[in-house]
């Protein structure tokens, strides 16, 4: 079974799930092909984690041929440890997303089913792509669909918001693109693995590292780009919101890891201090944002600004224990600040206000919501036993490792996180019940079980069981790490490729 295509299957299939909808005019069958197909890519990538060899780093499921032989580009797809989970991820929160909006979305139902079938065959290319131009459509591809799911079916303020998230991220991408094109013909391919084997000029490789730090820096988004992420999360719906922070912003980290460290190693190195203190300074200042926002989108949106800091710090140190847990907290947080978003999106259908001061002691009849909602406000918060104390502990285990200081401030954001995420517990679920129609919500329903309770044992799981993430990103990670460290010794002992000369 695992001989036939199976990650083509899972980027296209949502492809031909849109052609069944525009042949049909029903919503109700819309509905069930949307989440049919999406189910299965689900199970897709559930079958492809079951036949992972987590003892290589050797990329798997690898698929290749020509694409456009004229330019000599290919359509080259495969997984390691580093991508495996993200795909999962992706395919994970889809169906979640369509489930949620069958709730909340009534006009032009087809079309925004489209927007998330389009969605969900970029994110899954993004992460499979092993050819560079190839990662770098779907990339971009991301922002077509998402621009119209904010755009259309977002806020009072979303036309804003959309335009906002699409020059940003935009703008950011066009010097990937160039840094790229630079690639190419420096190294003569546009495959990935071979890439990451090019010994670039170590003067070049801080151009192309600033080049791909204007795009991936955004797509996080750090700190000081990250001012369209609060206004896309506040005016996008329940599913856009849970994509853009479920997977969307794990497109940054993931470039990192797959483009800057291992293809400009000595930039990386040159560069690090700054990515640290950057870090440093989204962590603390994004939670102190957070602490006086009182729309709930708004403060989980900059908390997510916090989260990815802790990623960067992570990735930066070039420790086995920072990368370890930048990966796996950028897998925990697009559980728990999915969830969170869909939190938000159950009491948001039946009063239609994010005001935190509109809520108040639903604990006594929403009292399922309220443990879910304790489960996903613990796991952002970093307790023990929970998926976000694992990626946090280690992101800070790497920074201390690297600098004390650094590691000292970037703790102070896990007491700042603590207290805005516990405020807005003890307000809205045990504050006083000030508001009638906040008293006489109906706690969740079958649709919202669905979607909240696998999260919920996601994260205490993977909490207690973090191998389950470890192991199988583990090779991967050893490769990465090699490939930093043997950078300075390759400088030295070999020639650099230069403009005009080819890779053997």
């Amino acid at each position: 079974m695992l001989d036939m295509p199976i990650l083509s299957l899972m980027i296209f299939l949502p492809l031909a799930a849109v052609l069944l909808i525009l042949l049909t005019k029903s919503d109700r069958a819309a509905r069930g092909i949307s989440l049919g197909v999406t189910t299965i890519v689900l199970g897709l990538a559930c079958v492809m984690m079951y036949g992972f060899n987590d003892a290589t780093a050797d990329f798997q499921f690898v698929e290749k041929f020509l694409w456009l032989p004229y330019f000599g580009l290919t359509y080259h797809v495969g997984v390691d440890g580093i991508s495996v989970f993200f795909v999962l991820l992706s395919a994970l929160l889809t169906p979640m997303c369509l489930l949620a909006s069958f709730q909340s979305v009534h006009n032009r139902l087809r079309e925004y089913l489209i927007a998330f079938l389009v969605l969900e065959t970029f994110m899954i290319g993004t992460f499979a792509a092993l050819d560079s131009i190839l990662f770098y459509v779907f990339f971009e591809g991301v922002l077509i669909p998402m621009f119209l799911i904010i755009g259309i079916w977002g806020g009072a303020r979303r036309v804003y918001s959309a335009f906002k998230f699409f020059l940003y991220t935009l703008l950011g991408s066009v010097l990937m693109l160039v840094a790229l094109l630079v690639m190419y013909h420096v190294t003569k391919t546009t495959d990935i693995p071979l890439m990451m084997g090019a010994n670039i000029d170590p003067g070049l490789q801080k151009w192309l590292f600033l080049a791909m730090f204007a795009s991936f820096a955004v797509k996080m988004p750090m700190w000081p780009v990250h001012t369209w992420l609060p206004d896309a999360h506040v005016e996008a719906p329940t599913g856009g919101s849970v994509i853009l922070a479920g997977v969307l912003l794990k497109m940054g980290g993931y470039g990192f890891l797959r483009f800057s460290l291992p293809m400009f190693p000595d930039a990386s190195q040159y560069f690090a201090p700054m990515m640290m203190v950057l870090s440093v300074i989204a962590i603390i200042y994004t939670s102190l944002v957070a602490l006086v926002q009182t729309d709930m989108k708004k403060m989980i949106a900059y908390s997510s600004v916090a989260h990815m800091g802790f990623v960067t710090l992570g990735i930066f140190t070039f420790t086995r224990q920072g990368i370890d847990g930048a990966i796996f907290q950028m897998i925990s947080h697009g559980i728990v600040s999915g969830a969170l978003f869909l939190i938000v999106g159950v009491v948001y259908d039946r009063l239609h206000s994010r005001d935190i001061n509109h809520y108040g002691g639903i604990v006594k009849n929403m009292p399922v919501y309220a443990t879910l909602f304790m489960i996903f406000m613990l796991g952002s918060v970093g307790l023990p036993g929970t998926s976000g104390f694992v990626g946090e502990f280690l992101a800070l285990a790497g920074a201390f490792q690297a600098n004390t200081w650094i590691g000292l401030f970037a703790g102070s954001g896990l007491v700042l996180g603590a207290a805005y995420m516990l405020w807005l517990y003890r307000k809205v679920v045990f504050g006083p019940a000030e508001n009638p129609e906040a008293s006489a919500m109906a706690d969740v329903n079958a649709i919202e079980k669905i979607n909240l309770v696998p999260l919920a044992i996601g994260v205490l799981v993977l909490g207690v069981m973090p191998t389950l993430v470890m192991q199988p990103i583990g090779a991967s990670v050893e490769k990465l790490l090699g490939q930093i460290n043997a950078a300075p010794a390759v400088s030295a002992s070999a020639p650099a490729v230069t403009e005009g000369a080819s890779v053997q």
